[in-house]
């Protein structure tokens, strides 16, 4: 089942271009007011432009900055799918710390603070969904212990684990929320390059069913989880 979301406010990050932009434009065509929110304001207003949302320029980086950033609104859907790439050469042990730093701000703290700021309102009106943009890179199950990436890999099985522990502590559905992370792929954007194997359209397909899904506090819909096309797979 899936719900219309008219009436539903949605606030995604990484809104100017990529799978934040089609993501925002699938939310706003389900009936959802969308604010995207990107540090490239200029970028971002042409971006939301397209599909009538609303912009909220902010970098991500200033963690310190989001809650006032975000003050007063009650967002109903939460898409964090802002990320930044670290070194390909970025093995651990040669990782500097204002990398390590750099890649985390955006990747975990930012969706930290977000969440922080926005779901207590969801939960107290019994109605949210909040989707983060994983990576495979992120899954200690899959590739993610290979090496590499260091910052970039570590960052998203940060926000795995922040997913699943949220989930938890808001009653797997129970209280009204859904908390859930998909694995977009290997993407046809700007951090995926031209020659990636998947669309965007792909890849942004699980985020907008999940924040689609009909659920009850009564009758919740699966959560807490990592999903891929529609899929769960494993941490």
């Amino acid at each position: 089942m899936t719900e219309d979301l008219a009436g539903r406010c949605a606030l995604v990050t990484g809104a100017s271009r990529g799978l934040g932009r089609a993501i925002a434009g699938g939310l706003a065509a389900s009936g959802a007011r969308v604010i995207g929110m990107a540090r490239d304001p200029d970028a971002l207003a042409q971006s939301v432009a397209g599909f009538g949302g609303e912009a909220l320029a902010h970098d991500l980086a200033d963690v310190d900055g989001i809650a006032a950033r975000v003050d007063g609104l009650e967002v109903d859907v939460l898409v964090n799918a802002a990320a930044v790439m670290s070194a390909k050469r970025s093995k651990t042990l040669d990782t500097t710390v204002d990398e390590w730093r750099d890649v985390r701000a955006v990747d975990l703290d930012a969706p930290f603070a977000l969440i922080s700021a926005l779901v207590p309102g969801m939960a107290k009106r019994r109605w949210g969904r909040v989707i983060n943009l994983s990576a495979c890179l992120g899954r200690m199950s899959g590739p993610g212990t290979a090496g590499g990436l260091a910052p970039y890999r570590v960052a998203k099985a940060g926000l795995n684990a922040l997913t699943r522990n949220l989930a938890h502590e808001l009653a797997l559905g129970r209280r009204g929320v859904l908390v859930d992370a998909t694995c977009p792929g290997h993407c046809r954007t700007d951090m995926g390059g031209p020659d990636a194997p998947r669309s965007i359209e792909q890849g942004v397909d699980t985020a907008l069913w999940l924040a689609r899904r009909d659920s009850t506090p009564s009758d919740p819909a699966p959560t807490g989880r990592l999903w891929e096309d529609r899929v769960e797979v494993p941490w």
